[in-house]
């Protein structure tokens, strides 16, 4: 077999999802053909496609240094740069590309998704405008953008330009279920709307179609299972969401064996740590961070609190789970010498690694919010090292919490157990007992708010939560449903765009007799 062969072959293995077999084949060839620039950054698409990036990053370089003008291996480095977060090196490798190549498609579409990552919503939008006048003058499709562009309309509440940009997704694919699942989550669907109703026979004709895969069939059964829960019919909806959380626990790996780890781990490092010790050194900008379970109301408390016009609302931000792993963990386990290290070192590490992403946002408030629901799990730490910042934990009642997470579809990998009753009934078990081990260390340093509470006494709780933040009244605070200029791109997106309303409120009422296994399980 020769080289040309081998490396199709190889390409046939890449392109059926075996990497380790890419990976295998490629250090044959290197050995045989050392300096290939083509075989390297093949090596680094497949380190990239299992998660590996660091290890992706090497290959890149490398094949770059054997050709400074391969533009695939560029794109795909300035990739693995913005998935480790390393958004300003990821950024220079993207203008680079433009400058090189205007017309490489493949980069406006990566590129904005930085952007976005980043709320620079606005640019990200003009980059994918950019990639699909591309894909015009090539005759090449251009959903990819499309399907993009209207995540970014949505996450500014642009409904109008985002219908638009999703009718024309269905003008070119009909049966695209990200469309469908867009569509589902603007339309309040009721028996007495023809439109709305119609947009149920067409999700489950897809459904109902063999050339989808699980991941597909996943997405278009969570719509179908919102349109019949607005519906009120638990029966039909349930049915639709069982499907749609069976899919997505098939092919994504269930992680709540190595959260549960890390959750007594906390326990474990920071019992005999005394946190009344902080860091001398921190920055004098102010973070509010905003967690607890997902779906417990982080998202609107963001909005009534990004509302006041002296906060800048970030969103949910990976930065202290990042810097938290990159600094006290090796190999996934906690080194609990390096919190007490850290702790009296004359550097604030935590803090500068964590500003430094920061900096990258356009934003000149003194005070911003970072709605990172699972931050819960690392209290000690924005306590020892973010001293002067606040935390807002978000309560809600079990049972419509564990629901609420059963009804949606999760896109990052950290909520790989949350297509699962047993799992998300264990997570919570779990986060519960780690909140009431933080309150018994920093009772002080946590302000609770019950989404019951904020629903039924609206007025009295924001101003609850001002005082505690030590920001003053603002009537924005009050009408945060008015609130564009933060960005939501989390499954909370519709809700957090309306006025506070107690319907969600005892909703796992209407579902007791469909998920036992997940509320008997419950403590």
């Amino acid at each position: 077999m020769n080289f040309v062969e081998k490396v199709k072959k190889l390409q046939n293995y890449f392109a059926d999802g075996n990497f380790k077999r890419v990976i295998e084949g490629c250090e044959i060839l290197n050995k045989k053909f050392p300096d290939n620039s083509f075989i390297l950054n093949l090596s680094g698409m497949a380190y990239q496609r299992l998660n590996r990036d660091q290890r992706a990053i090497n290959f890149f370089e490398l094949a770059l240094k054997a050709d400074n003008n391969n533009i695939s291996a560029m794109n795909n480095l300035a990739n693995s740069l913005k998935n480790t977060e390393q958004y300003f090196k990821a950024e220079q490798v993207y203008k680079k590309i433009i400058k090189l190549n205007p017309s490489y498609i493949n980069v406006y579409n990566n590129y904005g998704n930085l952007k976005s990552s980043i709320n620079d919503i606005e640019k990200a939008i003009n980059l994918y405008n950019q990639g699909i006048n591309i894909a015009k003058e090539k005759n090449i499709n251009s959903l990819v953008f499309l399907n993009h562009l209207a995540v970014a309309f949505q996450s500014l509440n642009k409904l109008t330009e985002t219908i638009e940009t999703v009718n024309k997704i269905l003008k070119i694919d009909p049966n695209n279920v990200n469309a469908h699942q867009i569509l589902s989550s603007i339309k309040k669907y009721s028996l007495t709307n023809e439109e709305t109703m119609n947009h149920i026979s067409q999700m489950k004709k897809i459904l109902s179609e063999e050339n989808f895969g699980d991941d597909q069939k996943g997405i278009i059964s969570f719509a179908l299972g919102k349109a019949y829960d607005d519906l009120k019919d638990s029966d039909e909806a349930i049915k639709f969401l069982s499907i749609g959380n069976k899919m997505m626990h098939k092919i994504r790996n269930s992680n709540i064996a190595e959260e549960i780890n890390t959750i007594n781990d906390m326990k474990n490092a920071f019992e005999n740590i005394d946190l009344s010790i902080k860091h001398k050194s921190f920055s004098n900008k102010k973070i509010i961070f905003i967690c607890g379970m997902p779906r417990s109301g982080t998202t609107l408390v963001e909005q009534i609190i990004s509302s006041h016009k002296k906060v800048y609302g970030a969103g949910e931000l990976p930065f202290l789970s990042s810097v938290v792993h990159n600094n006290f963990f090796n190999d996934s386990k906690l080194d609990k010498r390096k919190i007490a290290e850290l702790q009296n070192s004359s550097k604030n590490l935590v803090n500068d690694q964590y500003f430094e992403n920061i900096s990258l946002f356009n934003f000149d408030e003194n005070v911003l919010t970072d709605k990172a629901p699972l931050n819960f799990k690392w209290i000690g730490f924005i306590k020892i090292f973010f001293p002067n910042c606040k935390i807002i934990h978000c309560k809600r009642d079990p049972k419509d919490n564990c629901l609420s997470i059963y009804k949606n579809n999760f896109s990052s990998p950290k909520m790989n157990w949350a297509f699962n009753q047993k799992d998300i009934s264990n997570y919570h078990n779990n986060y519960s007992s780690l909140m009431k081990f933080w309150y018994s260390k920093i009772p002080e340093f946590i302000h609770t708010i019950e989404y019951e509470k904020l629903v039924s006494d609206k007025k009295n709780e924001i101003e609850k939560l001002l005082e505690f933040c030590e920001l003053e009244l603002d009537d924005n605070c009050f009408n945060h449903h008015k609130n564009n200029k933060t960005p939501i791109k989390t499954v909370s997106i519709s809700q957090a765009r309306e006025p506070v309303y107690s319907s969600s409120v005892r909703s796992s009422d209407n579902y007791q007799d469909h998920l036992k296994e997940m509320f008997e399980n419950l403590i």
